[in-house]
């Protein structure tokens, strides 16, 4: 009896004791160790999420490619990639240089790529609010930095997206980074839907609706003076270069020619939403962009902007 006694109240003590350390537990709470982002794939179109345009097909409900894995754009890393910002802060003044790297697997620089639309590595920036886009093209260094002279015009939170793969890599990826211009931040609201964008004096003029989860045929038409443009320029290995940004998270799609004779595009958006459209195309050895809102079917668009200012586009 003494010896049932006395394992019954070593059992309690045991209790006592882990019910006591699971107690302090939930007071102090568990190691906050930083989360690992879970990876995701581009969603370029047609051939998909990256800048080579892999096939991505998207669902309309999660905004995700066939994959499972959201578009790109929304990561600062994938696949053992990282973006690196060696610089803080955008200028809004003079062009200040701007430098980043992409880290490997191993940690250190990738200093090897391989060729997408004639360039190693594509760099779009736009601010939040999805003005100020610029697509320009940086200068790779022998230590693995990318860099080039870079400034906004007018301040805000920017998001700066990097379009490359690396040649140890089997696809290409796009990351995202948030970088600051400081000063004084005036929203832009974002335009209405339209079919005709004014650039330069060209006027361009869209074709075709945006359909969720299903790829779809956007054509452009340029003119100028009333007059068709029929002699554009090659740029970047096409004659034009389209990106298309999801409102809201700037999710990333980069869309490619459907024909090699014409500006006709196959697009294919992962959500029903509403999207902004930049077309970069070239003439008299000047590139233009044209910028068009678009929505999918069933989606009310964006309220009317009270004021709107227009903002210019660099390339380089």
């Amino acid at each position: 009896m003494r010896t049932t006694v006395k394992l019954s109240s070593y059992a309690m003590g045991l209790i006592l004791i882990f019910g006591a350390a699971a107690g302090a537990g939930r007071v102090i709470g568990p190691d906050q160790q930083p989360e690992v982002a879970p990876t995701h794939g581009e969603a370029h179109a047609p051939a998909g999420p990256t800048g080579t345009g892999q096939t991505g097909t998207g669902h309309a409900d999660e905004g995700h490619t066939e994959t499972g894995r959201p578009p790109g754009g929304l990561q600062i890393a994938q696949d053992g990639y990282r973006l690196n910002p060696l610089t803080a802060r955008l200028s809004t003044g003079a062009p200040q240089r701007f430098a980043f790297q992409v880290l490997g697997p191993d940690g250190k620089p990738v200093v090897e790529y391989t060729e997408n639309h004639d360039k190693d590595l594509h760099l779009i920036l736009v601010r939040r609010d999805m003005s100020g886009y610029q697509h320009v093209h940086p200068v790779l260094e022998a230590d693995g930095t990318w860099s080039i002279p870079l400034s906004v015009n007018a301040p805000g939170q920017y998001r700066v997206l990097a379009d490359f793969q690396p040649s140890a890599a089997g696809q290409a990826l796009t990351l995202g980074v948030d970088v600051p211009a400081p000063g004084d931040y005036q929203p832009v609201p974002l335009p209405q839907p339209a079919r005709t964008a004014e650039i330069d004096g060209y006027t361009v003029t869209l074709t075709g609706d945006l359909r969720a989860g299903s790829a779809s045929e956007l054509t452009f038409a340029v003119s100028r003076d009333g007059k068709p443009v029929t002699d554009l320029e090659p740029y970047l290995g096409a004659r034009g270069h389209l990106v298309v940004l999801r409102a809201g998270d700037l999710a990333y799609l980069h869309v490619h020619p459907a024909r090699a004779d014409a500006l006709s595009f196959q697009a294919e958006v992962p959500s029903a939403g509403v999207y902004r459209l930049y077309l970069d195309f070239q003439h008299g050895g000047k590139v233009r962009t044209a910028e068009f809102t678009a929505v999918t079917a069933g989606v009310t668009p964006p309220p009317a902007p009270t004021d709107h200012d227009a903002d210019g586009h660099t390339h380089d």
